[in-house]
């Protein structure tokens, strides 16, 4: 079913994104990125979590997509002023509140 986290809807099997009822567009990998993510509030995912489950290949010590992908997210998500949704964990990789 749906996944919410904060404002945050997600529809998984209509691929639909809201923010307090506002649609939310995001690229197909922006999307997975965001399912990963709000499927696992509450918990730190790794970058090496996050290359497995999004991008289906190995990890990469010297990559940046996943940060690179994470900055197009929260851009889309986040309100000017306000904390991102999702929170950076130096050294480890992404959380959403739980």
């Amino acid at each position: 079913g749906e996944l919410r986290v904060g404002p945050l809807t997600l529809d998984p099997d209509s691929r639909r994104v809201s923010r307090d009822g506002r649609p939310v567009a995001l690229t197909a990998r922006e999307f997975e990125l965001l399912r990963y993510l709000m499927s696992n509030a509450g918990k730190v995912v790794s970058r090496e979590r996050l290359l497995n489950g999004v991008w289906s290949y190995g990890y990469d010590p010297g990559t940046k997509i996943v940060d690179v992908y994470v900055r197009y997210v929260r851009a889309k998500i986040d309100l000017e002023g306000e904390n991102s949704l999702i929170e950076t964990v130096r050294g480890v990789g992404y959380m959403m509140p739980g």
